[in-house]
Parts: structure tokens; sequence; C-alpha cells
């Protein structure tokens, strides 16, 4: 399936005809507004919606918004009503009402370099799973030591924590180091400064589209079903803050400081032909969390660090999003199943992704082993964890025949601790 944009058909390209992910843009200090990314294009559709070549809402338009909440909460028969009006619209072969409008065409292309990326939705609630054997296992047997690694409800439940949705960011955005509350093995009392263990976590964020309704559970069928598409997601990690503060009730200020996510969702249609299945279970899970059929994606994951004034970025990992031990359906199934509201725009991340060999690793605290055994980059630094002026960029595409299913990037750059005297 080829497009007449030209760009869009090379084998590399994110951004194929069979991809058309969505997300928010302006340009030139325009209204941010609803675009799908094509080639080395945003597609307007804002001003295709008001040209009258695509419709989502009847008589409500719904791209001329700053996010894309209203075109989601639409469901799923407007979401794939839009998809193939699209495919139709830039299809090589396929309706020329767009093609053969010089002025419309030049309007409603815009390229990617002219254009400013926003936040693709407006963030409901935020939650985070900690849903990666392979993470939890080496975090754990860092602690624990490997004979008690998974806590006793890991194998049976998708254990998560609610976020904060208010520190969701778009690609791009400049990471400010945390500050907080720190205690080594070796000190008597806390002291408080800036994080000095700053990580990432390579994780898949998953996107509501469809609404639940408070007190009703839902099926993983069902959940899968109201998930929209998935972004690329950092969830950036104060391991000292973290340490010090995390028992008994998990994460907190450690988490709360930033959430990077890609710029484009990419649909869940667009992901369709890269199913594949959760791993085969150690232990039997109760029937509500049974998945019907495959509930994961084939999908190739990267993450790069490049120091200040480096002359090229490093790829420190690769894995793949497949890694998982439950599926997002199966979160969001968990999730709801106590009756919890579930609304659109809610952003579920996956947890951090991690592989079995040690290059396959989601996180800084894994590739280092804790800080013990430094990562060498290719330009000369060595690094234990996250350093002022590094930035860290989160990749990832889908192979297909000839073709990618790409994510974008998910890029952010740290920034010095705040100047701030307690007293």
């Amino acid at each position: 399936m080829k497009s007449w944009v030209e760009s869009a058909n090379q084998s590399d390209c994110h951004f194929p005809l069979q991809n058309l992910p969505y997300g928010v843009f302006s340009t030139g200090g325009s209204a941010p507004r609803c675009g799908v990314a094509i080639g080395q294009f945003v597609l307007d559709l804002a001003l295709l919606e008001e040209a009258g070549l695509i419709s989502a809402g009847g008589a409500q338009h719904v791209f001329n918004q700053p996010a894309l909440n209203l075109f989601m909460g639409l469901g799923k028969t407007s979401w794939d009503q839009v998809r193939e009006r699209l495919i139709a619209l830039l299809k090589e072969d396929g309706d020329s009402a767009l093609k053969d409008d010089e002025g419309l065409k030049t309007k409603a292309l815009v390229s990617m370099a002219d254009a400013q990326m926003h936040m693709p939705f407006t963030v409901g609630e935020y939650t985070d799973f900690y849903a990666g054997r392979q993470h939890a296992f080496n975090v754990g047997t860092m602690f624990r030591g490997p004979e008690n690694a998974l806590p006793p409800n890991w194998l049976h439940i998708p254990i998560g924590y609610n976020g904060r949705a208010s520190t969701v960011i778009v690609s791009g955005t400049d990471i400010t180091r945390p500050l907080g509350q720190k205690k080594a093995p070796t000190d008597e009392v806390p002291r408080f400064g800036a994080c000095e263990r700053l990580d990432i976590e390579l994780e898949m964020g998953a996107v509501v589209g469809m609404p639940s309704e408070m007190g009703r559970p839902i099926s993983v069928q069902e959940a899968d079903d109201m998930i929209f598409g998935y972004v690329l997601l950092n969830d950036w990690s104060a391991r000292d803050i973290q340490a010090w503060e995390y028992q008994p009730l998990g994460p907190f200020q450690a988490k709360a400081f930033a959430t990077s996510i890609s710029p484009w969702v990419v649909t869940k249609a667009a992901l369709e032909p890269f199913r594949t299945s959760t791993p085969t279970r150690e232990k039997e899970l109760l029937p509500y969390l049974r998945e019907p059929g495959p509930m994961l994606y084939d999908i190739e994951l990267e993450v790069l660090m490049q120091p200040k004034g480096a002359e090229k970025a490093t790829r420190i990992a690769k894995t793949k999003y497949n890694n998982m031990y439950y599926s997002s359906a199966q979160q969001l199934a968990h999730h709801a199943i106590s009756g919890c509201k579930m609304n659109t725009g809610d952003l579920l991340g996956s947890g951090t992704i991690s592989g079995p060999e040690k290059t396959q690793y989601g996180s800084l605290l894994e590739l280092t082993w804790g800080g013990k055994e430094p990562l060498e980059l290719e330009t000369g630094e060595t690094r234990r964890f996250i350093e002022d002026g590094d930035t860290l960029t989160l990749t990832g595409w889908a192979q297909g025949d000839g073709y990618r299913i790409g994510f974008g990037e998910c890029v952010g750059t740290i920034k010095p601790a705040p100047d701030y005297d307690p007293r």
C-alpha cells in the first residue's frame, strides 16, 4: 500500500500510510490542532474537516481542538471511519480530492520541521504498572536477593500505583533534576538535596479512548476495545529518593516530577498485524485476567543516551515490548475490576520493559546494576546514572514487510536542580 506522499514510502520511515498516528501540532503561533503523521509531514485534520473531506462527529468538528479527547471519545466506529477515509485520500490510487487540490494540499501538508508538537491528549489520570517480569526480577534481586525477588502477589496481579497526570509532558520538554529526601545505608538520618541517582524507565503507554462506568467491572476483551492507541513513555525515576520513601506505600515524589510521552499516538488499528501473546503463565491467572486472544504487540524498542557536547548518541539498550508479562488490556481490566471508573484520556504505563539479556534492560538501575557496573558510552564517557545535560531518547517501531509502524521519538534533556534554600 503506497501513498502519493513520497516520503511515506521509504522502508525505514516511521509514518507510512499503514500507520497514520494522531497528534496535536501548531505552526507559527497558530492555535494547536489535531493532525496525523504521513512521511515527513503533518496532515492538518482541522483543515480537512473544515473543507468537508473528513468527518468524525457529524455536524460537530472534533479536530480543531488542542487535544484528541473529543475524537477519542466518539468510539471505534468513528476511529475506523476516519482511518479508512484518510487511507483513501492518501493512497496512490485512491480518492484524488486532496491530491488534485493544489491549494488545499499545500496548506494541509505541513513539514514536520515547521510543526511544533504538543501534548496529544489531555491526560485524565495516570497509572504506572510494574508488569515486566525481567525488570521486577532484576530489581527484586538487587534489594531482596533472587530467592525473594518477586513479591508474593506479582505472578497473580499486575501491580500498579496511581501517578501524577499533572507532570505528564510531551517529548522535547526539558526535565529538571528533582529535589527530595534521601537516606543512604550509611546515613544516620535523612538529608535533603538534589537526586544523585536519576534514571529512566523504558515503557509503553496505553491511551484509554472509551470510558467505563463507575461500579461496573470490565473484561479483558472490553478493556482492549476501550484502548485507542499507544505512545512511548519514559517514567523518569529518582532512585535515591525512591529507596527512602517507597515503604510501605510505594513510589511518590521519586516518580511525580516528570513522565515523558511521544507526541504521536499510534492507533490499535495500525498495530493489529503485530499482535502477539503474553508469555506462558507460571501461575494460573484468575478468570477475570485471562485473555481471549493475543493482547501484546511485537514492537522493537531502543534507548539512546547523549551527554552534553558529545558528538553522537550511544544506543544503551534494545529490547521488545513483547517481553511484558501482563498486557495493557489486562492492566486496564484489573484497574476497573473494583468498579473504578476509567475515563477518556487516561494513561496506563506498562512498567519498565526489560529483556533477558543485559543489553535489553530498560533502566540504568539494571544496566549498571545499581551503579556498581558503570556504562561505557561510544564517545568515551561513563555513566552510572543520568548527569545534567544528558539527553535520553526512546524510539520504537513494529517491523512489517517493507514498512514500519513507528512511534517517532520520546526525548528529554536533564537540567540542573533548582536553587532552593529550605531555611
